[in-house]
């Protein structure tokens, strides 16, 4: 009997960026469906605008109404939208937006119930998706709430470095008062949990930045580090977390000290990504580590200026594909041990 092949949830994102470009790239390749069943929620009327407008003729997928009824051998749609889809490419629009919230909404509804097992979405437009139902700053704020988890975080990924973000999408201004000993300690649980079950990495080193220039050079241009940060640390280290640090941001990515950890946590959004996407703009991987369902996306956004030109990479959303296969693998291996190791 043939093993229950991973249904992958992809959402369609932005239909006026580069979300539908790069999936159709993604699912060109036949590897994929050697490791996976791809759902899209999306609209055939909207994939067919995008593919007209990137020349590509020999490209379909397999309408079904609903995940379970996906074909396990083919790419799959799942139709979100009515007839009167419209793309604008290059555009925020509140159509697109509204759009990008319903082929959301409904995978997140097929994530809970199981009829998909993880989920891959597309960049959104994150002002133009704003509505009554979605009032969050981005996909990692929304599926924490729907996902009913305590804390999250988000986890930069790529072949040459992890990196964590503990404040997330928020205001710069904000952040120094967000920043509690607390907050940290959660974050460090969350990535260490995550290194070792989602990565298989057995004992993680963990780097953990500085706030302040100089990661506050002893108090000169800063205290956090000295009364927020050093004390999450040594917390984090009495839980057998090992975690570093600080480190100042300059010298530790400038340095390449990165290569001797596993992971690192940032303090705040560009401290991390700015470094992470420089080394790994193509490849690298957004995953939302802390909940119960695996999400991955790729780490650009719906770059609206090269929408419907053939030149979006896929790179990114197919290793985000791959990762989130990869990581589905390792919780279902690792559920599999504590079992037998109760048994036993």
């Amino acid at each position: 009997m043939e093993e229950q092949r991973i249904r992958v949830g992809i959402t369609q994102g932005d239909i006026n960026g580069i979300g539908y470009e790069v999936i159709i790239k993604a699912l060109m390749d036949p590897r994929i469906l050697d490791v996976c069943t791809p759902v899209v929620y999306g609209s055939p009327k909207v994939l067919a605008y995008h593919r007209k407008a990137l020349n590509i003729p020999n490209f379909s997928l397999n309408s079904v109404a609903t995940a379970r009824e996906a074909n396990p051998r083919r790419a799959n749609l799942i139709n979100c939208l009515d007839d009167n889809a419209r793309v604008e490419l290059g555009k925020a629009s509140g159509y697109s937006g509204e759009a990008a919230f319903i082929s959301l909404e409904m995978a997140v509804a097929d994530l809970i119930e199981h009829q998909i097992d993880l989920l891959v979405t597309a960049p959104i437009n994150k002002h133009t998706i704003q509505s009554k139902d979605f009032n969050f700053a981005g996909h990692t704020e929304y599926l924490q709430e729907k996902l009913s988890s305590d804390d999250v975080l988000m986890l930069m990924v790529s072949e040459y470095l992890k990196v964590g973000v503990a404040t997330g999408h928020m205001p710069l201004s904000q952040v120094p008062g967000a920043i509690t000993t607390e907050l940290l300690l959660s974050k460090l649980r969350i990535l260490d949990q995550s290194l070792r079950r989602d990565f298989d990495i057995d004992s993680p080193r963990i780097a953990v930045l500085g706030l302040n220039p100089h990661s506050g050079d002893e108090g000169l241009l800063g205290t956090e580090e000295r009364d927020i940060i050093k004390p999450a640390l040594e917390m984090a280290r009495q839980e057998n977390i090992m975690a570093l640090g600080p480190y100042a941001a300059d010298g530790y990515f400038g340095s390449g000290l990165y290569q001797k950890f596993d992971a690192v946590l940032a303090m705040y959004h560009d401290q991390g990504l700015a470094p992470f996407k420089a080394l790994s703009f193509d490849t690298g991987v957004n995953y939302t580590a802390g909940l119960p369902f695996v999400r991955t996306s790729p780490a650009h956004g719906t770059a609206y200026e090269i929408a419907g030109l053939d030149k979006a990479s896929a790179d990114s959303m197919r290793q985000a594909i791959y990762m989130a296969v990869d990581i589905y693998k390792s919780r279902k291996a690792n559920r599999e041990l504590k079992k037998n190791a109760l048994g036993a």
